[in-house]
């Protein structure tokens, strides 16, 4: 069943990508370029569905909007 999840994606100090869905338990990744965090990313978002918990968080999100803001903190 192809889903569309939201995702975080930052470059960190080192230059690593890290991507995480703040959505499942556990699930995030990281990987020198893009293409390998991505390709990480997919393996760890199978293994994260294995979990009870995450497959039902999985198998009914259907959100109506997903919006995104970053925040400034003195």
């Amino acid at each position: 069943m192809n889903k569309t999840i939201p995702i975080i994606i930052e470059k960190d100090e080192t230059g690593y990508y890290v991507i995480e869905c703040p959505l499942l338990s556990g699930c995030y990744s990281q990987g020198k370029t893009l293409k390998e965090a991505q390709a990480n990313f997919r393996e760890v978002l199978d293994l994260v569905l294995e979990e009870k918990e995450n497959r039902q968080i999985w198998e009914n999100y259907q959100p109506k909007s997903v919006r995104f803001e970053t925040l400034t903190h003195a």
